[in-house]
């Protein structure tokens, strides 16, 4: 059953109502009078934060008492609740809803994101290839190390002194 907490819930529910209903002018809400308590709560044990009660006396006992919605005015009553079978009641439904996971845009994005990946990772791979290919084959490129002298540092050292001394008797 539904329960009521504003002003727009009730002005949307009346509205509907005024457009679509073609029972009673009343039709029993979700409310019900709790003796012990001495107040009016929802069935659905939500809080009871809005009321549109119309004028009338409490005056009368209101035990089996359940709150009504006038469908020409919005306006709230107390009645007996055993009516409610003749009157109607007012309860809350889901209305189906298609939702469609992904639009036509959504998946054209995916379909390139997912492109776009394969591509550079084929592409990073075909680098990959090429550059241990080049290393392989002794070509010299930026990556590699700068040639090494023939001579280990013992006849530098050799050929730099006789150097000197020839240098020293000239």
């Amino acid at each position: 059953m539904i329960s009521i907490h504003n002003e727009e819930e009730n002005a949307f529910i009346l509205d509907t109502l005024q457009k679509q209903w073609k029972g009673p002018d009343d039709i029993l809400l979700g409310m019900f009078f709790d003796t012990d308590d001495d107040s009016f709560k929802w069935f659905d044990k939500s809080n009871m934060t809005f009321v549109k009660w119309s004028d009338q006396e409490d005056g009368k006992d209101l035990v089996d008492t359940c709150a009504f919605l006038h469908t020409k005015t919005g306006d709230w009553k107390k009645g007996n609740c055993e009516v409610s079978s003749v009157e109607g009641t007012l309860c809350k439904a889901a209305i189906p809803y298609e939702k469609k996971y992904l639009s036509d845009n959504h998946i054209l994005i995916s379909a390139l994101v997912i492109a776009s990946t394969v591509i550079l990772t084929v592409l990073g791979a075909v680098v990959w290839f090429l550059f241990k290919r080049s290393l392989d084959s002794g070509f010299t490129t930026v990556f590699s190390a700068a040639p090494q002298s023939p001579y280990n540092d013992d006849c530098v050292l050799v050929v730099a002194e006789e150097n000197e001394y020839d240098v020293q008797f000239d």
